[in-house]
């Protein structure tokens, strides 16, 4: 199937990118050097890993230092987490007054235990009010430095306990400028197929931008993501890893180019011999090359680049280590084809079950609801 696209780009109040096109904040991946690295291969909106507002508001060390930005980038953007409203209003003064952000998303779609079962994440939309004062604090602190908010979110909890219609009208009331969905509940977690019928759903249910999220994997998912859905742009997040480079073919596919080349292995190796310059000239070239091997497997999956390059790239500590291994591979071999439209990082099967603080699902009111301990240790993700 051929779709094109006409799409001239995204705006969400003040912020304007000319490709339709969101990277998924993801916690020990989108630093500002990969971020730098995604903005290199072609144009979107790239959000910094997500800072949890009371870290930020207590100038927790960890959480100021993930504000790193890349210097180029036309837009600082930045993922906030919290579930306390004057917590969220004050750290958004911070980020937008103090650090110059100028954009700030607000993370309701983790369905990480360890958010959940303190009333955080994916689970918090279910307190309906709780939400609204929480989007309307933040909202109304970003205002006046003309910032615009938005927000993310998933189905819901379950199948028998979907939030996002209700999570969607209540962010269009609040005037958060966009939002995006994840078509999984949080029972699901990463597995199973997204259910993009949702994201259709939620389009015609509010008047605000839909970005649509979930099991996109090549540029022509995402053109056929928002011919199905009416979504105004895309959210990518696995998708992207060991891939920096498809945000240069979702570049070109809006545009209405041509589809792209397929990068041999000697043009990956480029990639990530770039990967670990700036992961080095973020953290120092140890740390940095050292933050890079988590990144091996999915750069070189499906290359025949042997298991002994594979061991030395995973225990690289330099980049001379970098440049030898690289060496060791053959930069003809074409792209592996078995693994386009192919699921990458986290999937994993459904949960058992959404742990939640106890009751939590007996009601939908959560402003007299003590969160106090949901946004310990959560930095990062």
């Amino acid at each position: 199937m051929t779709i094109t696209s006409t799409h001239s780009g995204l705006r969400l109040g003040s912020v304007h990118t000319p490709t339709p096109v969101v990277l998924a904040p993801m916690a020990g991946i989108t630093n500002a050097a990969f971020r730098q690295l995604c903005r290199e291969q072609g144009a979107g909106l790239y959000v910094c890993e997500m800072i949890t507002s009371r870290g930020l508001v207590e100038r927790d060390r960890k959480s100021i230092q993930m504000l790193a930005f890349d210097p180029g980038a036309p837009v600082n953007s930045v993922q906030l987490y919290g579930v306390d409203a004057p917590t969220m209003a004050e750290a958004t003064r911070i980020l937008c007054g103090d650090f110059g952000v100028d954009h700030v998303d607000l993370n309701f779609g983790c369905p990480v235990p360890k958010v959940t079962r303190k009333g955080g994440g994916a689970v918090l939309p279910w307190k309906r009010d709780r939400l609204r004062a929480i989007l309307s604090a933040t909202v109304k602190a970003a205002e006046p430095y003309g910032v615009p908010v938005t927000c993310k979110t998933r189905k819901g909890i379950d199948d028998e306990h979907l939030t996002f219609l209700d999570a969607g009208a209540i962010a269009e009331d609040c005037g958060v400028a966009a939002i995006a969905l994840h078509g999984r509940t949080a029972v699901q977690a990463y597995s199973g197929t997204a259910d993009w019928d949702s994201i259709a759903e939620l389009k015609q249910h509010v008047g605000i931008p839909v970005l649509g999220n979930g099991d996109i994997w090549e540029a022509s998912d995402a053109l056929e993501m928002m011919q199905r859905t009416g979504a105004d742009g895309v959210v990518i997040g696995r998708g992207c890893l060991g891939r920096p480079w498809l945000f240069g073919d979702l570049a070109a596919a809006f545009a209405g180019q041509q589809q792209r080349a397929l990068p041999n292995l000697g043009e990956v190796a480029r990639v990530f011999r770039r990967h670990a310059e700036l992961l080095a000239e973020l953290m120092g070239e140890q740390t940095g090359v050292t933050d890079l091997r988590k990144h091996v497997a999915w750069y070189f999956k499906g290359f025949g680049i042997g298991g002994e390059v594979r061991r030395g790239l995973g225990l690289a500590s330099s980049l001379a280590d970098v440049d030898h291994w690289l060496g060791q591979v053959d930069a003809d071999e074409p792209f592996p084809t078995g693994e386009l439209g192919q699921p990458r990082g986290r999937q994993g099967s459904p949960r058992a079950k959404v742990i939640m603080p106890e009751g939590w699902l007996s009601d939908t009111c959560g402003l007299d609801t003590d969160l106090a301990e949901a946004e310990i240790g959560i930095s990062g993700g």
